[in-house]
């Protein structure tokens, strides 16, 4: 007997009407002689309204006992889908992280999952219930509550998936997939079929909002079949899972396109060559806990060097800050910092086997007279930095050059060019 995880995020069970119908899947898929593990959160916008009442008794509240508070918001959802399923015939039982043993570190707030006790779980499944979990929650070693950041239902349902070495484990979001692109950028976007890890990892690491980065980690590691589906429409949705060696003539040449609007880099100007500037500059910006994502620097013929990096827009202002406040101490001459900026990224792991991606990838920007402010690449990403007013116009005119709206974009070695 199949045995299927199921993840249902907040937006699907936001009240009771889409509990029910929520309900009702669980249990067509039960009666079709699956065995069932349901993840859920808490529902739609519960969890900011907890941290909302946190905040309104401690401006920055204990992480210890705001772990013990959100915790509370998928509590309330297990119970409301355990109790509809009893409605409706469908055996079923409902726990917290905490009593299935989903043990974590004890970094509160951000807790990462160390084990996960399955006993508990197979034997109300050998009794043919369906066990409905708590996401995004756990326990330490000391038997404190945790909790795993924003996201963390996908990463609970990924770790259960992996205990049980179940067949397939379903995110259930309210969009149907993935899509070579953000649709409401791209009307002509098209739901992909399948991806590998290392694609979807490139792509939610590069802007795209569809799992959470960890989730896609884990999954990889643990070999976990992921597939991505929509809670509210019937479909296929788009299958997660390793590449294998027989794909290489079927993957596409490039199968997403993600883009962060959020971003802003800092140039620091004139600083001299010498072993060790790079870290003088990024130290005290990691020491900020502040993320560098994309850095280029550009040696010039006196002896002098340009660094240029980006970092996320909400940290901009203070890593201008850090960055002014040591331009003497670097001996540099000036500091600019541009707040205006996207990211664009290229993603397939047909750029493994193809050259050229990044000169055809230039050569349609430049057709639209949209400047590269930025590049960096990997193995099967190529990113660019342009004006932020570009980028819903860079981001068409690549999928349109890749052909990413056909649903034949197979690899071919005339492509490649």
């Amino acid at each position: 007997m199949p045995l299927i995880v199921q993840k249902f995020g907040g937006s699907s069970v936001g009240n009771i009407e889409r509990i029910i119908h929520v309900a009702e899947r669980i249990r067509q898929l039960s009666e079709s002689g699956s065995n069932v593990v349901v993840v859920v959160s808490a529902m739609g916008g519960e969890t900011d309204r907890l941290l909302g009442l946190a905040r309104g008794i401690q401006s920055t509240p204990h992480p210890r006992e705001l772990d013990v508070l959100l915790s509370t918001g998928e509590q309330v959802t297990i119970a409301l889908l355990a109790m509809r399923l009893h409605a409706i015939g469908c055996p079923a039982r409902s726990y917290t992280g905490s009593q299935v043993h989903i043990r974590t570190d004890s970094a509160h707030t951000k807790a990462r999952i160390v084990s996960v006790e399955d006993r508990r779980i197979r034997e109300d499944l050998q009794a043919g219930r369906v066990v409905v979990v708590a996401g995004f929650q756990g326990i330490d070693e000391s038997g404190n509550i945790t909790t795993l950041g924003r996201g963390g239902s996908d990463t609970t349902a990924v770790a259960l998936a992996a205990a049980l070495e179940a067949d397939e484990c379903r995110i259930y979001t309210d969009v149907d997939g993935v899509y070579t692109t953000d649709p409401r950028v791209e009307p002509q976007a098209r739901l992909l079929d399948f991806l590998t890890f290392e694609e979807m990892l490139e792509l939610a690491s590069l802007g795209a909002k569809v799992l959470q980065i960890r989730s896609v980690e884990f999954a990889r590691k643990y070999g976990v079949i992921l597939r991505v589906l929509s809670s509210f429409n019937e479909g296929p949705g788009t299958l997660i899972g390793p590449e294998s060696e027989d794909m290489d003539m079927e993957q596409p040449l490039i199968s997403g396109i993600a883009f962060e609007r959020d971003a802003a880099k800092i140039t620091v100007l004139g600083v001299q060559d010498k072993p060790g500037i790079a870290f003088s500059i990024l130290g005290p910006i990691a020491d900020e806990n502040i993320e560098v994502d994309m850095i280029v620097q550009n040696t010039g013929v006196d002896g002098t060097t340009d660094f240029t990096f980006t970092v996320n827009r909400n940290d901009f202002e203070r890593t201008l800050q850090i960055t002014r406040e040591r331009k003497i101490q670097w001996g540099a001459s000036s500091i600019i910092g541009d707040n205006k900026i996207a990211k664009i990224s290229l993603v397939g792991v047909g750029m493994r086997s193809h050259a050229g991606i990044a000169s055809r990838m230039f050569k349609a920007l430049a057709a639209e007279n949209i400047n590269i402010l930025m590049i960096s690449t990997s193995e099967i990403k190529v990113s660019v930095v342009v004006e932020e007013k570009y980028l819903e116009l860079g981001v068409r005119t690549l999928h349109s050059e890749f052909d990413l709206d056909r649903d034949d974009t197979k690899r071919d070695d005339s492509e490649a060019r």
